[in-house]
């Protein structure tokens, strides 16, 4: 993806993702997970940064990448069976063990395949190494139940673990239309609700639908920090992408 969603040259990649960094004021949280969206960054990225500003000087064992399948069929959920992911920033380590408990519990398949071609992982590489996060398990889920997912999610996010749902909004509609379904989208998510949000609301639905399964259970305060639109980054405005972030914390006792 190096070339299209995001600059294949690692200096220009790096002075990017630190200018969408620097964009955003500082405001760190102690969030356990968060939604990100996953366009070029020149479309997605002032959103995604809202998330990647909370996360400077914060410390986790690995990150857990969960996302669609925009280009391989797949049904329920595939971990890589690579050890070692690159960027133009250099490379990433895969948390093969994290992989082998979800592939050892039925939970997902290991599959470079659905990996190979997919941009909605990849692309939060660059933010993370940038800030110094140096271990990944990315999952790639289609069509599935909350509940699997959730119970993957219970297996994996564990102490010392970040969830990252990568996910974009409403697609190719106008503006005003984007704008009204996104709305009702990011209401969903802010109250926990899987089943609210429908097959045409976001790409990564299957994944954000678990998500919020599985966040539901622990009682967090949700709350949405940024949402746009490719037309608000300069797009036109009668075929819209749209966009959002928001944080997962756990509420005080």
């Amino acid at each position: 993806m190096a070339g299209s969603f995001y600059p294949g040259d690692p200096a220009q990649l790096r002075a990017a993702v630190d200018g969408l960094l620097a964009a955003v004021p500082v405001e760190p949280d102690d969030a356990f997970a968060y939604v990100v969206p996953h366009a070029g960054y020149r479309w997605s990225g002032p959103t995604a940064a809202h998330v990647y500003a909370r996360l400077a000087g914060r410390e986790f064992d690995r990150v857990v990448l969960i996302g669609p399948s925009h280009r391989v069929p797949l049904r329920g959920a595939a971990v890589p069976a690579e050890r070692v992911w690159s960027t133009p920033l250099g490379d990433v380590e895969i948390d093969v063990d994290g992989a082998r408990d979800l592939v050892a519990g039925g939970l997902a398949a290991a599959d470079d395949g659905p990996h190979a071609p997919e941009h909605s992982l990849e692309v939060q590489l660059p933010f993370l190494q940038v800030l110094g996060f140096g271990r990944v398990l990315p999952v790639c889920v289609g069509p599935a139940q909350p509940e699997a997912v959730a119970a993957l999610l219970s297996v994996v996010a564990v102490p010392g673990s970040l969830v990252l749902c990568s996910t974009d909004l409403s697609h190719y509609l106008p503006r005003a239309d984007a704008e009204r379904v996104d709305k009702d989208t990011t209401a969903a998510i802010v109250r926990l609700e899987p089943d609210r949000i429908g097959e045409r609301d976001a790409c990564g639905r299957h994944a954000l639908r678990g998500l919020l399964a599985w966040a539901r259970d622990l009682g967090p305060q949700v709350r949405l920090l940024h949402t746009a639109t490719s037309a608000d980054e300069g797009g036109p405005a009668d075929r819209v992408v749209g966009y959002a972030a928001a944080s997962f914390t756990r509420s005080a006792p």
